[in-house]
């Protein structure tokens, strides 16, 4: 990138020898677009840290450097504050459906309750990977394909995990004599 090569030959690079693609101005309107954007506080620096990262990503694939790197990087700044928002809303919305599924409309008090503490014990029981596919079929209601695009396994993978899961979760409940 012409702006690493410039200041290269002005020996503004780092300790490391590394230089930073962003100069301080560049990082403060990183930080206000980022946080214009509703990104908190804490989260700024990482934000920033994207900002150089793709900065740093164009010129190892050997693409021309952004005319004005300012402005480029504002609008990565802003795109990545639409991401965050899109983040946190896809986690409420998975939050919501998981209470909702946890929280029984219609509680028959004392049965509802033993069963469901029963259900937790056998899921806490169960291997890592048998849990996740079980959580995420019946929890997040994500089909059989879905889980194996998400996890990079075969179906046929998840729909054995599934099954062993199932059988196992169900002789829990029978052994407790919950069902």
């Amino acid at each position: 990138m012409a702006v690493l090569r410039r200041k290269a030959r002005r020996g503004q690079g780092d300790a490391q020898g590394v230089d930073d693609p962003l100069d301080a101005a560049q990082e403060r309107r990183v930080r206000a677009v980022l946080a214009l954007g509703g990104v908190p506080q804490t989260d700024l620096a990482d934000g920033v840290q994207q900002v150089r990262l793709r900065l740093l990503e164009r010129a190892a694939k050997g693409d021309e450097a952004p005319r004005d790197v300012s402005a480029w990087a504002a609008v990565v700044a802003s795109n990545l504050a639409m991401d965050w928002h899109r983040a946190k809303r896809r986690q409420e919305r998975l939050g919501e459906r998981l209470a909702s599924l946890r929280q029984p409309e219609h509680s028959s008090g004392e049965d509802s309750s033993v069963l469901q503490l029963a259900v937790a014990q056998g899921l806490d029981e169960l291997p890592d990977a048998q849990r996740q596919v079980l959580v995420l079929r019946f929890y997040a209601d994500l089909p059989v394909r879905g889980i194996a695009e998400e996890l990079g396994i075969p179906e046929g993978t998840v729909k054995s995990r599934l099954h062993t899961a199932v059988r196992a979760l169900r002789e829990r409940l029978h052994e407790d004599e919950v069902v």
